[in-house]
């Protein structure tokens, strides 16, 4: 195993089937979408290619249909399991990733009109409430299924990271809306930041 080359992808695909059992293709691309696909972005694309080359490998057990449309159902074998394990027992020494436009656009404000923050702010409140209100559905519809039980640490802590984000644009928001013109909310906006900063050393 230590010659194969294995992706995150790769092990979301075997850690998906461990959970859910025998899946196709598409079966992991609706599951996916309600769960890790929301912390997790890749090219579903790669649910269709990465599942046959993981069968090719010995770590999925491919069974394909004799008649009909012949879908292919996907489940885990005991070297899928034992590559899972050892990667869920290694250090995960990565720093937390965080690809969000909304921050990139945020950083080169100065370069635009600075009409257009109080625009974003706006737009990302609306996006996190949203958010906040599909995770305390899914904590809600959960909550009394023991066997789901790990997996909503996870759902915590992206209602969290949601809570957080909602509070900051919202004060940025605020901010905005009781500046003097362009000028002074920039200069508000630095100060602001520059409070936080000295708040979280």
């Amino acid at each position: 195993m230590s010659a194969v080359r294995l992706s995150t992808t790769s092990y979301v695909v075997l850690g998906m089937i461990a959970l859910r059992g025998p899946s196709t293709s598409y079966d992991l691309k609706r599951a996916m979408g309600h769960s890790v696909g929301y912390f997790w972005r890749f090219p579903h694309a790669m649910l269709y290619s990465e599942p046959q080359r993981l069968a090719e490998l010995g770590l999925l057990h491919l069974a394909t249909e004799d008649e009909g449309r012949r879908r292919k159902t996907f489940s885990i074998t005991e070297e899928g399991r034992t590559a899972l394990r050892e990667w869920l027992a290694e250090p995960t020494n990565e720093h937390f990733e965080m690809r969000d436009i909304a921050e990139l656009k945020l950083f080169f404000s100065e370069a635009g009109d600075p009409s257009n923050i109080v625009h974003l702010a706006r737009e990302q409140i609306k996006q996190h409430e949203q958010r906040i209100a599909i995770y305390q559905e899914m904590q809600h519809r959960f909550a009394d299924q023991p066997e789901v039980a790990s997996r909503m640490v996870s759902l915590q802590l992206g209602l969290e990271m949601e809570h957080a984000a909602l509070k900051f644009w919202t004060a940025l928001r605020e901010e905005a809306d009781t500046a003097n013109g362009p000028a002074e909310y920039l200069h508000g906006l630095v100060r602001k930041l520059a409070a936080d900063r000295s708040r979280i050393i």
